[in-house]
Formats: C-alpha cells, sequence, structure tokens
C-alpha cells in the first residue's frame, strides 16, 4: 500500500496523555527513525514499528537510527512543540517515507512521514527535520 500522508499516530496521542513518553532535556528515553519502502502500509493508526516494509540496502541498519527530541514551549502563543536532530545513513538506496517511534517494549509509534515521493541517494539519505520553531517544528501542540 502507498503512502498517503503525514500522521501523528492516534496510540501515541493517547499515551501522551497517559505519561509514557519524556521529550524532555534530560530523558532516558531513546526514539528513532526507519525508513521505509512503498511497500509499507503505515499511517495514524499504526500502533508501532515495524520491519514490513523496511528499507533494506548496504549502509540501512534495520531498526533505524537514533534520533534526539528537543522539547520547547512558546508560551506568547500557548504552543509546545518538538523536534528531533536529524538523521543521515551512508548508502544508496531508496526511501518513500518514515515511522519514528519511542525504543522500549512494544516500540509504540509516534508519527508517519511521508516524503511525497520515492527518495533516493547516491552517497548518504539524510532525513532533515524542518526548523524548531512553534510553527515549523515536527509536532506541535496547541
Amino acid at each position: 500500500m502507498a503512502f498517503t500522508g503525514n500522521y501523528t499516530c492516534n496510540s501515541f496521542k493517547q499515551q501522551l496523555f497517559e505519561g509514557d513518553f519524556d521529550f524532555s532535556a534530560t530523558t532516558t528515553q531513546t526514539f528513532k527513525i526507519a525508513l521505509y519502502t512503498n511497500d509499507a502500509t503505515l499511517d495514524e493508526t499504526t500502533t508501532a514499528y515495524t520491519s514490513t516494509g523496511e528499507v533494506v540496502a548496504t549502509g540501512y541498519t534495520a531498526t533505524g537510527e537514533s534520533i534526539t527530541p528537543s522539547l520547547a514551549i512558546d508560551s506568547t502563543n500557548g504552543i509546545a512543540y518538538i523536534d528531533f536532530t536529524d538523521a543521515s545513513w551512508s548508502g544508496a538506496f531508496t526511501a518513500r517515507g518514515a515511522l519514528i517511534y519511542r525504543v522500549t517494549a512494544g516500540n509504540p509509534a509516534i508519527c508517519v512521514l511521508d516524503f511525497g515521493s520515492d527518495k533516493t541517494s547516491t552517497t548518504t539519505f539524510v532525513v532533515e527535520f524542518p526548523p524548531n520553531t512553534s510553527t515549523g517544528a515536527l509536532i506541535r501542540l496547541a
């Protein structure tokens, strides 16, 4: 199934309010981003990391790369937002999208990223996150 858009996973929204995620600067939680081909079925109903449809290529390690969160609050506009460090892999391969998840029992999903089309690298594949601002960050809560 093709990617159909970018999603904050429904299960993440619930688990966020249950206190299962810590994006603070002192967090001991580990977060990862995994890359997928267009064979993956990922959307807002995705609840956890899956290897189904994940990229298999030289230079890419199954389960993806670790990324570090950055939490901030725009107190003027009442918006909390989260960004992550960019991720990169050395290798030539193609990916259609990605899944950000927390490394723990069950590997709960946070969000699905649709790249809009297949993206191919010849030497280094980079996922560059948007600006870490209240209007540009990947995840925003107003």
